[in-house]
C-alpha cells in the first residue's frame, strides 16, 4: 500500500521512473485502432527477429523482451507487429526527461525508457518525495503514455523498488524500512545480478537478498572478486551514490553492433563481407560519439545455444573501420570453419580513447600505407557526412547492398563493465 504523503520524509529521496512497455505504448498512442490489443515491436519473425518490446496485452501471451520473433508469433499469432521507430520514441523520451527536470536538476537518464532522479527534501523543494512523483505519473500520463516509479533512500532501492508494480505503479520505501523490504526478495531482484552470479551465490547457500545482506563482506570479496562487497552492501539497502546531473552521465565503455541474418552465411566471402558491413556500423558510432578505440571483438552466433567471441588489441586507438574491420576478419580464422553456418555476426570496440594503448606512430608504417589509410578514413568521414544529409540509403558499398534486407539489431553501447557473464 501506497504510504500517506502525511508520513515526514527524512533524509534522502532517490526516484527511478521507467516508462511502462515504452515502445509498445508509443505505438498503440500512434495507431489508437491498436490500443487494447497485444503489440509486438521487433524484427520479422521470417527473418529470425526478436521482440525489443512487448504491450501489456501481448506479455498475457508469456511474450518478453528478447524472445525470438518466431516464437512469439506461435504464442500469440494474432499480435500486430511493427518495426521500430526510434526518432518518435527519442522525441518523446526527451519529453519526459524535461519534466523530470521540471522537479529537480538532478536527473541521471539511464535508458531512453529510465532515468534516476533526487528529490531529497530541502535541496531544491519542501515538497513530500510521495507527492512530487504522483505528479510525475499524472503529468507522464498526459503525454499518453504511462510509468512506473519507484521511491526510495538510493538508487538501488528505487530500482528494484521501481520493477514491484507494473504498470502506472509507486512503490515507495520509507527511509529505515530499506533492508525489511529487499530481505525476502530473490537476488536476481537486484539489477547486476545475472545468471552466472545466481547460480554462484545459490552454491553458496544464498538465495535471497537477505541471505546476501548478512554475509560478510571480506569473505564474499574473495569468492566472488571486488563486486562481492559492493553486493553485500547494496542488498543491505546501504549504497550512497548520487544521482549525477546532466553532463554527470558515465561515458560508454564499448561501441558495437550487431546483425541476424535471414539465412546462415556459409562462406568466408559472405563472413567477410558482412563483418565489414557491421564494421562500418560501428566506425559511424565511433565518429559521432567523437570516441576511439584499441580492442577490437568479433562475435559469431551459429544457432541460438552457441556464440562465440575473440579479441585482439591493437597497435592503438582508432575509429576507422577499415583498421579494426581488418582486424575483426582475421579474429575469424580463430572462431569459423568453411562452411558453418552463421546467423548473426557482432563487432564490437572498447578500450575507448586509448585507455591501455598508445597512438599508432607515423612512422611505425611506410608513408604510402599510411597515406592509404587516411585516405579510406576520409572516405568514410565523408560517407557519414553524405548519408546525415541526405538519409542512411543515400549512400551504399557493395558490401552493404547484399545486406540491405536485413535492418541491423541496436546494440546498446556499454556505459559500465558487464556484471555478469554472458
Amino acid at each position: 500500500m501506497e504510504p500517506s504523503i502525511d508520513i515526514p520524509w527524512d533524509g534522502r529521496a532517490i526516484g527511478l521512473l521507467d516508462l511502462d512497455a515504452f515502445f509498445a505504448s508509443v505505438e498503440q498512442l500512434d495507431h489508437p485502432a491498436w490500443r487494447g490489443k497485444p503489440v509486438i515491436v521487433g524484427g520479422s519473425p521470417e527473418r529470425r527477429g526478436v521482440v525489443s518490446t512487448a504491450s501489456y496485452e501481448a506479455r498475457a501471451y508469456g511474450i518478453h523482451s528478447a524472445m525470438p520473433s518466431y516464437q512469439a508469433r506461435r504464442l500469440c499469432p494474432d499480435a500486430l507487429w511493427t518495426k521500430g521507430h526510434f526518432a518518435r520514441y527519442r522525441e518523446l523520451s526527451e519529453h519526459v526527461m524535461r519534466l523530470l527536470c521540471d522537479e529537480t536538476p538532478l536527473v541521471e537518464q539511464v535508458s531512453i525508457d529510465e532515468a534516476f532522479f533526487d528529490v531529497s527534501p530541502g535541496r531544491y523543494s519542501r515538497e513530500n518525495p510521495i507527492e512530487i512523483c504522483r505528479r510525475i505519473q499524472r503529468r507522464v500520463s498526459e503525454l499518453g503514455i504511462t510509468c512506473s516509479i519507484g521511491l526510495g533512500t538510493s538508487k538501488t532501492v528505487a530500482k528494484v523498488a521501481s520493477e514491484r508494480q507494473k504498470p502506472r505503479g509507486l512503490t515507495v520505501v520509507l527511509p529505515g524500512t530499506e533492508r525489511g523490504f529487499l530481505a525476502p526478495l530473490p537476488v536476481r531482484a537486484l539489477s547486476g545480478i545475472g545468471a552466472a552470479s545466481e547460480a554462484r551465490l545459490a552454491s553458496l547457500g544464498i538465495h535471497t537478498l537477505g541471505q546476501l545482506a548478512s554475509q560478510d563482506p571480506q569473505r564474499m570479496g574473495e569468492l566472488l572478486g571486488v563486486a562481492g562487497p559492493r553486493m553485500v552492501m547494496r542488498a543491505a539497502g546501504r549504497e550512497e551514490s548520487a544521482v549525477r546531473g546532466p553532463g554527470g552521465r558515465e561515458r560508454a565503455k564499448s561501441v558495437s553492433a550487431e546483425r541476424t541474418f535471414a539465412r546462415d552465411l556459409t562462406t568466408r566471402d559472405e563472413l567477410r563481407a558482412a563483418i565489414d558491413h557491421v564494421s562500418a556500423c560501428v566506425g559511424t558510432r565511433l565518429r559521432q560519439k567523437g570516441r576511439t578505440g584499441s580492442l577490437v571483438t568479433l562475435k559469431l552466433k551459429f544457432d541460438v545455444h552457441h556464440t562465440h567471441t575473440a579479441q585482439r588489441q591493437m597497435a592503438g586507438p582508432t575509429d576507422d573501420e577499415h583498421v579494426f574491420g581488418a582486424i575483426a576478419r582475421g579474429l575469424l580464422e580463430g572462431l569459423w570453419r568453411e562452411g558453418t553456418g552463421v546467423r548473426l555476426v557482432g563487432v564490437g570496440v572498447s578500450d575507448l580513447d586509448g585507455a591501455h594503448a598508445s597512438q599508432l606512430g607515423l612512422f611505425e608504417e611506410d608513408s604510402a600505407t599510411v597515406a592509404s589509410g587516411r585516405d579510406l578514413r576520409a572516405l568514410a568521414v565523408a560517407t557519414d557526412d553524405i548519408r546525415r544529409r541526405f538519409g542512411s540509403a543515400a549512400v551504399a558499398y557493395g558490401r552493404d547492398l547484399r545486406f540491405r534486407i536485413d535492418e541491423p539489431d541496436d546494440q546498446p553501447d556499454d556505459p559500465s563493465p558487464a556484471a555478469d557473464g554472458p
